[in-house]
């Protein structure tokens, strides 16, 4: 790997081939990535995908801007749709995956259960004309996944913890969502972070915790 002011930016980001640090220019860096056309940046994409999209950072526009190749905007759709198939096979639920996979012509919704089925059975994915192990892939995204939900874990089993992502995400935004797990660790929340807390996010966490509010949230699933 020649480029390491990439693999810098792209550490940053969640897929830590090497320590980095810093502000990042994100949809350059995920563009880059794109363009690099190595695999072992492409196997940590849908990592640094999910990263960028959680802390909403990720545009996907901007992201095609600095294409100005046509087939690296190809390059970019296969890889937004393997990323897919990689979240569904792990069973993770996000609002933005399901619009964007929605949005895809039958084609790529085509291409997208060809990657899953790949995943599901251990056989390589053809990627935009790129040869990609489905074991390599599914065992980089649940590495990093499991790095980044590291302290999380130590307060939940790994069933529990994906549930929790999924309800919290119907509940609080995503960076109500960042500040109500902080919280739960015991992080050191800047002046900002306490002050947005206590207006908004900790009013939606004693409605969640009203046992009547919950009584009646049951009763309605029944």
């Amino acid at each position: 790997m020649k480029n390491n002011s990439l693999l810098k930016r792209v550490s940053a980001l969640g897929f830590p081939l090497f320590g980095a640090e810093g502000d990042q220019n994100v949809n350059l860096t995920l563009a880059d990535m794109v363009k690099s056309r190595d695999l072992r940046l492409w196997e940590g994409f849908p990592v640094v995908l999910a990263n960028t999209v959680e802390k909403e950072y990720f545009n996907y526009e901007k992201v095609k801007w600095h294409l100005k190749k046509p087939f690296d905007k190809l390059y970019l759709v296969s890889l937004m749709v393997m990323s897919l198939a990689v979240y569904k096979f792990f069973n993770l639920k996000f609002s933005w995956a399901d619009k964007y996979y929605k949005s895809l012509p039958n084609d790529k919704k085509k291409e997208f259960s060809s990657f899953l089925a790949k995943l599901r059975s251990d056989s390589n994915l053809n990627v935009a004309g790129r040869e990609m192990s489905a074991d390599r892939l599914k065992t980089v995204f649940s590495n990093y996944f499991a790095q980044s939900q590291a302290k999380l874990s130590e307060l939940l089993s790994v069933k529990d913890e994906l549930s929790l992502e999924y309800s919290l995400s119907q509940v609080f935004s995503p960076k109500q969502k960042e500040l109500f797990l902080k919280k739960l660790r015991r992080e050191k929340l800047t002046k900002t972070e306490n002050e947005y807390f206590s207006r908004v996010v900790k009013k939606k966490v004693l409605a969640l915790a009203n046992p009547e509010l919950h009584h009646l949230a049951q009763a309605l699933l029944k």
